[in-house]
């Protein structure tokens, strides 16, 4: 089953399905600046476009580009910026 979402008005939409292992989803950044929670670790791979990202208990930025990932864990938020749009998937747990 898919789950379609839309978050920030729009800027940021998902397409959730459940993976061969995992519970995944697969979506779509406008440029701009959002925070984002997780309830369940996640690995975020960049699939097109960069991701400027601030992780949980990290002062400095990380840029992460087309091919490039990051992991967030459990229970904490994140912020990102989108210079450009940049397309993601997302595995969870």
């Amino acid at each position: 089953m898919l789950n379609v979402n839309e978050y920030f008005d729009g800027q940021v939409k998902s397409i959730g399905f459940q993976g061969q292992d995992k519970p995944a989803s697969v979506g779509v950044m406008a440029v701009g600046e959002y925070r984002f929670s997780t309830a369940a670790p996640e690995l975020m791979v960049v699939v097109s476009g960069e991701l400027q990202v601030q992780l949980p208990g990290e002062s400095g930025w990380q840029s992460f580009k087309a091919g490039e990932q990051f992991n967030v864990a459990a229970d904490s938020a994140f912020d990102v910026k989108v210079p450009v749009e940049t397309a993601y998937l997302c595995v969870y747990g």
